[in-house]
């Protein structure tokens, strides 16, 4: 186990700037430093690249449908990838409600090397502790129904 938070581990890896960037705007350090524990599925810089050209900046100008998009990439407890191979065991496809209030999908593919997945995001690095939850890395950024 690491001392280091969520946000702290984050900054560390040095490939989430730009989720570190908006998690600050939208003024959700102190929340996600807390106790929790959280699971937070965690675009990447390159996941953000991927969003059309001037998404980002758009957000960072419409701090409650940032604050929105984020609180979907966090849930609430700490859950691990080999929780959602057991929690998917038999073919479920489990919702889990995240802190913005709207569930997302969890599910695993493969039989011998199994992929996690995150609605329609891959878990591309996953189980990366932090002293106040877990952060699973994943390839683009999630959005809720209403922001799509």
């Amino acid at each position: 186990m690491t001392n280091n938070n969520l946000i702290e581990t984050a900054i560390s890896a040095g490939t989430f700037k730009t989720l570190v960037a908006a998690v600050k705007a939208a003024g959700l350090v102190e929340a996600l430093s807390g106790s929790g524990p959280f699971t937070v599925f965690a675009p990447n810089d390159e996941a953000f690249a991927k969003l059309p050209s001037g998404t980002v900046e758009g957000l960072l100008e419409n701090i409650p449908k940032l604050r929105s998009i984020l609180t979907y990439h966090v849930v609430s407890g700490r859950i691990t990838c080999s929780d959602v191979e057991r929690i998917t065991a038999g073919g479920q496809t489990p919702n889990v409600t995240t802190l913005q209030g709207s569930p997302v999908k969890l599910k695993v593919n493969g039989v011998f090397k199994k992929t996690v997945y995150v609605n329609d995001a891959k878990v591309i690095s996953a189980d990366i502790n932090a002293s106040n939850g877990v952060i699973h890395v994943i390839d683009r950024v999630i959005l809720p129904e209403a922001s799509q």
